[in-house]
């Protein structure tokens, strides 16, 4: 088998807790042929994918000086790969965008992790509004005045964050009586031009914000991201602790709910975000919590997500 990973720059890889790091040694381990790019090496020639891809030796260590070591680039067809991974960090951005065309190209050529078409039809925050019934009252909006009168419809306390947000950045908790809380609200839809995202606040959140990791619409755990004091954000990247967690039956439910839709839009490994039994997040660019829950579990997580690349790669090629 062969694995082409779309990544970012492996230099910047924060190893300890990067799942794609997780998955190219999963990769390694049974035999597999890895190779690595960026965006910027994504190419077409006429009607086919290609890129400029490096063989890539993985090793573990905590550096990536030391997990990497990449021969000479060569451009191929993305066809030649069982297997092509776009884990390149968000944002979603006309660079992002271009490259999910390119991707287009590869279909049914390779099992493309995750499909580019639902890249970009299924935004991280407004998806889960495909699923009312189990999210969080929320409204998306240019207005600060229909802000103003959600906070108020709903406890004087709310999140807002940007419709194209990543990784926990401009998330804000507006609390009434806060007199930073109309600047919030004007910064956040920068003075109502841009679209935000105004939702319930969820008390439970301090108890932890759920990452449950699925492949192909099955779970294969779960993890709780927990705040740090004075922090409303469970992302592990700011200080967010994780901790054992498991599924229980509302989040079975969830994901029975969700999980069809996933597969239609070819997701195949999906973090769904749950706070106190409410989805608030589909994570679908780049999920990241496979190497912090095979900590917590004692087990390798990547394990069983390669198996299925693999299952599906062998039913691609009619194997």
């Amino acid at each position: 088998m062969r694995a082409l990973f779309i990544v970012d720059p492996l230099e910047r890889l924060a190893l300890a807790g990067d799942t794609s790091y997780a998955l190219m040694l999963a990769c390694a381990a049974r035999g597999w042929s890895v190779w690595t790019c960026e965006l910027r090496h994504l190419a077409l020639a006429h009607d086919d994918a290609i890129a400029d891809a490096a063989p890539t030796i993985v090793t573990s260590a905590t550096t990536p000086a030391d997990a990497f070591q990449l021969e000479a680039r060569s451009t191929h067809r993305l066809a030649e790969f069982d297997v092509v991974l776009m884990r390149k960090d968000p944002p979603v951005d006309v660079e992002y965008l271009h490259a999910t065309w390119i991707l287009e190209h590869a279909r049914g050529k390779a099992v493309l992790v995750n499909d580019p078409r639902g890249l970009r039809e299924l935004n991280e925050h407004l998806a889960v509004l495909r699923f009312p019934d189990i999210t969080p009252p929320t409204i998306v909006t240019r207005s600060i005045e229909q802000v103003r009168a959600f906070q108020r419809a709903h406890g004087g306390t709310i999140v807002v964050k940007p419709v194209d947000g990543y990784g926990g950045l401009g998330i804000f908790v507006v609390r009434d009586g806060d007199p930073n809380a109309s600047s919030i609200i004007e910064t956040a839809t920068c003075a109502g031009t841009r679209w935000t995202i105004a939702q319930r606040y969820l008390p439970e959140i301090v108890r932890g914000d759920k990452r449950i990791i699925l492949v192909d619409g099955e779970p294969i755990g779960a993890l709780l991201r927990v705040p740090a004091s004075n922090e409303a954000r469970g992302n592990l990247h700011v200080g967010g602790r994780a901790v054992k967690s498991s599924l229980d039956e509302r989040d079975r439910a969830i994901v029975a709910r969700v999980a069809p839709v996933l597969r239609e839009h070819g997701q195949i490994l999906v973090g769904l975000d749950v706070i106190g039994g409410m989805l608030t997040e589909l994570n679908i660019t780049s999920p990241t919590g496979v190497r912090q829950l095979s900590r917590l579990d004692d087990r390798d997580c990547a394990a069983p997500i390669v198996d299925c690349f693999e299952r599906m790669a062998r039913a691609l090629r009619g194997h």
